[in-house]
């Protein structure tokens, strides 16, 4: 093998070294990635001292990962790329709920909790319904659908961020639909919040000039045996940075607006809450399995 090579021959030499990887999608990928990283270097010409720094930089976010924290997704999320993943494993399945991001605070599991329970319990602030449906893309009810739920707090925090504050599963729940696909939760209408920006993330922001701010949103995770899995949000309406969230991650399907309780609502949940909102959520059926040479 020799050194002496130009930028085209050395990629040619890198990208031949994976010819016997065993797995076809692995070596796909990692052929494509040098492909691409080669020429994004070629494009810059970083110094020396720039890709040490580059170098630092992903060191630097590997420490900051922790059991409740990773900054690896965040810098994903801020980069915009788990946004553009989501969308183009969606891209499919148009009938569909959107999809949006998973997030960086979905690092514990959620408690169980029956329908009508209130998931925020320790949570103060103005306090919610929501509901809503699980169905099929041809609007059949999707009986006994699992929902994982989670959210920041009125003032913008999740559990993780203040345990001496918050118990381990407060603003969390795991939800199972009735049999008509339906489901309902209590809670508190979250705030909008920056994400961490004291680690190597924070520090790209501050370096870019860019904001740090999420607008206020409760995550869902819903999934049923025959279904993608679907990942989302509901944005709460008119919430600040709505039109600029940090992380890409606002579609106009998901903005949901929170509208005083309706006697219907309060005859059925009672009158502790203010708001409601509601929400139909609908699953595409899940794709037949690719065969390859794995």
């Amino acid at each position: 093998m020799t050194t002496d090579l130009s930028g085209a021959d050395l990629t040619a030499q890198v990208v031949a070294s994976f010819a016997a990887t065993g797995d076809r999608r692995l070596r796909e990928i990692l052929e494509r990635l040098v492909v691409h990283l080669h020429a994004l270097v070629e494009d810059v010409a970083p110094t020396i001292d720039e890709w040490s720094r580059a170098i630092d930089f992903l060191t630097a976010t590997g420490k900051m990962c922790t059991d409740v924290r990773q900054e690896f997704i965040l810098l994903s999320d801020v980069l915009g790329v788990s946004m553009l993943v989501e969308t183009i494993n969606h891209a499919d399945t148009p009938e569909a709920t959107s999809s949006t991001v998973l997030g960086p605070f979905h690092m514990v599991e959620s408690p169980p909790r029956a329908l009508g329970s209130d998931i925020s319990p320790q949570s103060d602030g103005t306090r919610c319904v929501v509901q809503g449906r699980v169905v099929s893309t041809t609007g059949e009810p999707i009986a006994g659908a699992a929902l994982d739920v989670w959210q920041a707090d009125t003032h913008g925090f999740y559990d993780v961020q203040q345990p001496e504050l918050q118990a381990q599963g407060n603003g969390r729940g795991l939800l199972t639909a009735d049999g008509d696909g339906r489901f309902w939760f209590l809670t508190v209408v979250p705030a909008h919040y920056p994400i961490p920006t004291d680690g190597p993330v924070g520090d790209l922001l501050q370096a870019t000039g860019r904001h740090p701010f999420r607008p206020a949103h409760i995550h869902f995770i819903v999934s049923a045996p025959g279904y993608t899995e679907l990942t989302t949000h509901i944005f709460v309406a008119d919430s600040a940075y709505i039109d600029s969230d940090a992380v890409f991650a606002v579609k106009d399907s998901l903005i949901r607006p929170f509208v005083p309780l309706t006697s219907e609502t309060a005859a059925r949940f009672g009158r502790g809450s203010d708001l409601e909102t509601d929400i139909e959520i609908i699953l595409a059926p899940a794709a037949e399995p690719a065969s390859d040479d794995r």
